[in-house]
C-alpha cells in the first residue's frame, strides 16, 4: 500500500495570510456597500424625490380643474389649502423643529414674512384662476419661465451684473427671449388637435386669459423666490418659514373668501373632487412638496432642481388626457419645445457663471 502524503499543520504565515485576504475582501465588500449606498442617498433619492414633486404638483392642478368644472370656488379651494397645510406643517415643526424660536410679529423678519405671504397668496389665486381658464397643461407649460422671469427681476433690482461679452450672460439673455417666444407661441397659436382623447366634461375654455394669469403668477412666483432666498438668508430654518408663510397665508385669505364668498353654501365640502382636491394640495402639494423642494435645493443646488421642471409638461398631457378629456393641440408642442429649450439655454447661462465664480474664489489665495 502507498503512504498517504502528510501535508503537515499550515504555518503561522499561511495562517496570517488566509486571514489578511479574507479581511481585505470584507473590505471590500464593505467599501463596495458604502459606495453604493453614498450613491443611492446622493443621487438616486433626489432624483426620486424630484420626480415626486413634480407629479405631486400636476397632480394638484388636475385635481383642482376637475374639481373647478363642478363649481368649486377658488377662493375656497386656496383657504382651505392653507389650512391643511398650515396644520401639517405646524406637525412637523413640533417633531422636526429646532429649539430655535419663531419671529416676533412686531419684527422686521415677520413683516417679510407676511409680504412673502402676500405675494404667495396673489400668485396662486392668479395660477387657480388661469387654470380654471385654461388647462394644467399650459400651467405646466408658463411655469418655464420661472428662470427667465428670475433673470429679468435680478437686473431690474441690480442683483444680477450683466457682461455682454460673458458667455454666461448672453446665454441666460437668449434663452429668456427664447423662453418668452415659446410661451407666445402656447397662448397664441393652438393648432390642429395631435391627441383627442374622451372628454368626460364640457367646459369652454379662454385660452390667452389663462395664459396672461398663469403669466402673472410665475412672475409673482419670481419675485416669491428671491424675497424668500432674502429671508431664509436671515433666519435659515425651512420649516418654521414655510409654517409662517402658510399661516399668514390662511388669515389673508379666510379675510378675502369671507368678503367674496358670502353664500354659506359654498365653503361645504362634500366628499369628491373637491374634498380630494384640498387634502391633495393642503398635505402633499402646499406642505410636503414645499418642504422636499427646499431639502432639494439645499442637497443638490437650484440648477439640480430646476432641470425637472419641463419634466412637468408631459406629467400634465398625460393626466390631463387621462383625467380631463384635453386634448393636446400642435402649438402647445412647438411652444413647449421652444420654452424648454430657452429654459435649458438659461439654467445653462446660470451654471457656467457658478462654476466660473467657484474657479476665481479657488483660485485667488493663489494670487494672493
Amino acid at each position: 500500500m502507498g503512504k498517504v502524503p502528510f501535508h503537515g499543520v499550515p504555518s503561522p504565515c499561511a495562517f496570517e495570510r488566509t486571514f489578511r485576504e479574507s479581511g481585505y475582501q470584507n473590505n471590500l465588500i464593505m467599501r463596495e456597500d458604502t459606495v453604493a449606498w453614498k450613491y443611492f442617498k446622493r443621487d438616486v433619492v433626489p432624483f426620486a424625490a424630484m420626480v415626486a414633486v413634480e407629479c405631486t404638483t400636476v397632480g394638484s392642478s388636475t385635481l383642482y380643474k376637475a374639481a373647478t368644472l363642478r363649481g368649486f370656488s377658488f377662493y375656497v379651494f386656496v383657504f382651505y389649502s392653507y389650512v391643511g397645510a398650515t396644520l401639517v406643517l405646524l406637525l412637523l415643526s413640533l417633531i422636526f423643529g429646532r429649539s430655535r424660536s419663531l419671529p416676533s410679529a412686531k419684527s422686521p423678519l415677520f413683516f417679510k414674512i407676511f409680504l412673502l405671504a402676500l405675494l404667495g397668496l396673489t400668485s396662486r389665486v392668479a395660477g387657480c384662476k388661469g387654470i380654471e381658464y385654461s388647462s394644467p397643461t399650459l400651467s405646466s407649460a408658463i411655469s418655464n419661465l420661472t428662470p427667465a422671469f428670475t433673470f429679468m427681476l435680478a437686473i431690474f433690482f441690480r442683483m444680477e451684473q450683466v457682461v455682454l461679452r460673458s458667455s454666461a450672460t448672453q446665454a441666460k439673455i437668449i434663452g429668456t427671449v427664447v423662453s418668452i417666444s415659446g410661451a407666445l407661441v402656447i397662448v397664441l397659436y393652438k393648432g390642429p388637435k395631435l391627441l383627442v382623447a374622451a372628454s368626460f366634461t364640457s367646459f369652454e375654455s379662454s385660452w390667452i386669459t389663462g395664459g396672461l394669469l398663469l403669466g402673472l403668477q410665475f412672475l409673482l412666483l419670481s419675485v416669491w423666490f428671491i424675497l424668500q432666498t432674502h429671508i431664509m438668508e436671515i433666519y435659515p430654518e425651512e420649516i418654521a418659514v414655510v409654517f409662517c408663510y402658510n399661516l399668514c397665508a390662511m388669515f389673508i385669505s379666510g379675510t378675502v373668501c369671507l368678503i367674496v364668498e358670502k353664500d354659506l353654501n359654498s365653503w361645504q365640502l362634500k366628499p369628491g373632487f373637491a374634498l380630494a382636491s384640498v387634502i391633495y394640495s393642503g398635505i402633499f402639494d402646499t406642505s410636503l412638496g414645499s418642504v422636499i423642494h427646499t431639502w432639494g435645493l439645499h442637497v443638490k443646488g437650484p440648477v439640480y432642481v430646476s432641470l425637472f421642471k419641463p419634466l412637468s409638461i408631459a406629467i400634465a398631457v398625460a393626466m390631463s388626457a387621462i383625467f380631463l378629456g384635453d386634448a393636446l393641440h400642435l402649438g402647445s408642442v412647438i411652444g413647449s419645445v421652444i420654452l424648454s429649450f430657452g429654459f435649458y439655454t438659461v439654467i445653462w447661462g446660470k451654471a457656467r457663471e457658478d462654476a466660473t465664480k467657484t474657479v476665481s474664489d479657488s483660485e485667488q489665495p493663489l494670487l494672493l
